[in-house]
């Protein structure tokens, strides 16, 4: 049995107060095991984006408990969430957030600069398959080709964990399944656990475990027995 990247126990976060209060989660059990690809599938307002905030060190919960393997999360510090984010988690969203005057490789520079452990940003490059085009600017890429160099910038620094949030929402079908096999390839090579947020429900059969969120809980959990590879998927 893996050991468990994160374990949440009745996890709540509450916005808001009195009559006009929303519950984004209502009391979250959730263990997710180390090393998996983990899809979080669910439609707006369900609750999966806050899950992965509070897991990832960006947002706090209102009750409960999180653990990133044997450290309680939802007691830790502003400092020592930034370090927990700095030396253990990337983030890879849905929009590539990356610096329009920066090449390719000076956008990857921005983590390698301030990680602990990095690797080069040519390295890291090569791994999403752009070792060609390290001196392009964005303007220069394609979408899928920004969304690889917002993956590697996210893997550069070598995290325990990559959480990706819609990393495919703003692609086409062709594109969207070659970022995700970027990802199941970092899985595989780095070891980092993906925790992947999607609406679409195809990308879910790539995943070793697939949890269904609705009204801010989890309404199943599936462990896939078969998983697809990223180029069989449709959507």
């Amino acid at each position: 049995m893996a050991a468990n990247a994160f374990t949440t126990r009745g996890l709540t976060k509450t916005y808001g107060s009195g009559r006009s209060a929303v519950h984004a989660l209502r009391g979250v059990d959730l263990d997710i095991p180390e090393g998996r690809i983990v899809t979080l599938l669910g439609p707006s307002g369900s609750g999966k984006s806050t899950l992965l905030n509070i897991i990832g060190g960006l947002d706090r919960s209102t009750g409960g408990t999180a653990h990133f393997r044997d450290r309680l999360l939802t007691d830790m510090t502003d400092r020592e969430l930034t370090r927990y984010r700095r030396d253990h988690v990337g983030f890879v969203f849905q929009f590539y957030n990356l610096m329009p005057s920066l090449t390719a490789r000076e956008n990857v520079e921005l983590v390698t600069e301030i990680a602990r452990n990095p690797m080069t940003p040519d390295d890291a490059l090569a791994l999403v398959g752009l070792g060609e085009r390290l001196d392009h600017f964005p303007a220069q890429l394609s979408g899928g080709e920004q969304q690889r160099v917002a993956i590697a910038r996210a893997v550069a620094k070598q995290p325990d964990v990559l959480f990706c949030d819609e990393p495919t929402g703003a692609l086409d079908s062709q594109t969207g399944r070659a970022v995700l096999r970027v990802l199941k390839d970092v899985n595989e090579k780095l070891g980092a656990t993906l925790v992947m947020v999607t609406h679409a429900a195809a990308t879910a059969a790539m995943a070793d475990m697939v949890i269904h969120f609705a009204d801010g809980g989890i309404r199943e959990v599936v462990h896939n027995k078969t998983r697809l590879e990223p180029e069989e998927i449709e959507w």
